[in-house]
């Protein structure tokens, strides 16, 4: 069992590492992103809840092509378009998988036996997670909750 989610790293969507012990001390969301899905228009809303609590939340995306084969693009593809369409600026991962042989973070995010607190099923895109300051798993919302919604920016003030 991982004590926190700070012990992972990724690669980022342009090459470079994401270490999680860099957010020490600030709450994380991660969030399956797709670029093709009924949900995308929610990377607005990631952008402007990043925006208003720069310094104290971390977003990071992963895209992902589990879920209705809905994120095709390889990764330069889906910066262009996170970039271009949604001014994103908040930290991307490489594409990851989280269905069948889910990325070792997914495995942390889903399973009470990795991250001690309790299990959860990732069944679309725009799934969210919330981590605390310490990088412990606090909760998990599905798509359908807005990433502005009153229950997510309250944990985040």
């Amino acid at each position: 069992m991982e004590e926190s989610i700070h012990s992972f790293k990724i690669e980022s969507i342009g090459g470079e590492e994401i270490d999680f012990v860099g957010y020490k001390g600030k709450k994380i969301m991660v969030v399956n992103v797709a670029s093709e899905c009924g949900f995308t228009s929610q990377y607005e809303q990631l952008q402007e809840l990043y925006h208003a609590f720069q310094g104290k939340l971390v977003i990071i995306g992963f895209p992902c092509n589990d879920f209705g084969g809905q994120e095709p693009g390889t990764n330069q593809e889906i910066q262009a378009f996170c970039t271009s369409r949604f001014g994103v600026d908040f930290p991307m991962t490489t594409k990851v998988s989280i269905k069948g042989n889910p990325h070792p973070i997914y495995e942390w995010l889903m399973n009470k036996s990795h991250n001690g607190v309790s299990d959860a099923e990732v069944r679309w895109n725009f799934h969210k997670f919330l981590i605390d300051e310490n990088g412990h798993w606090f909760a998990h919302y599905p798509s359908s909750i807005s990433p502005i919604d009153e229950v997510i920016t309250d944990w985040a003030s």
